[in-house]
């Protein structure tokens, strides 16, 4: 998978994971696909619609999925500082940090090989993101979640 599909696919597990995909963090999306070249070359909005589509058939084994691309995939420091950027916007877009959310972000965290430190060069005050506070083993509550398409013209 290319890196800059995992990077979307971050964004989206960490939209969906609490259940509900906030018109704030769509409209994040667009902002970054818009305003930066990191989505260069990709249909963003078509690619998010087919994570809907196969969330929506396999709910919880999708986020098991990326989170086992995650670890299988070998990436540079600077991806992988990337995509916990990532996280935490799409986390911190809608204003409300739920337990969900931040339960994911440690699964994502768990399976990157970048320190402490340097995710705190970045964000000096995420200290509290770093904490290991929840069990990573556990998992998420997925029971009848369903998510309806998305469209960055609605936004």
């Amino acid at each position: 998978m290319k890196i800059q599909n995992l990077k979307l696919k971050t964004i989206f597990c960490c939209m969906s994971c609490d259940g509900n995909i906030a018109v704030e963090e769509i409209e994040m999306v667009k902002k970054i696909t818009s305003e930066t070249s990191m989505f260069e070359g990709i249909d963003t909005e078509n690619l998010l619609n087919v994570y809907i589509s196969d969330i929506n058939k396999s709910g919880e084994s999708f986020l098991r999925g990326y989170l086992k691309e995650l670890s299988e995939t070998k990436l540079p420091v600077d991806d992988q500082l990337d995509i916990i950027d990532l996280a935490i916007k799409t986390i911190e877009a809608d204003s409300k940090i739920e337990y969900s959310e931040m339960k994911f972000f440690k699964k994502i965290r768990s399976r990157l090989f970048v320190s402490d430190e340097e995710i705190l060069v970045r964000h000096p005050d995420k200290e509290d993101f770093l904490l290991p506070d929840i069990n990573v083993a556990d998992f998420l509550e997925w029971d009848n979640i369903h998510f309806d398409k998305i469209s960055f013209e609605r936004v």
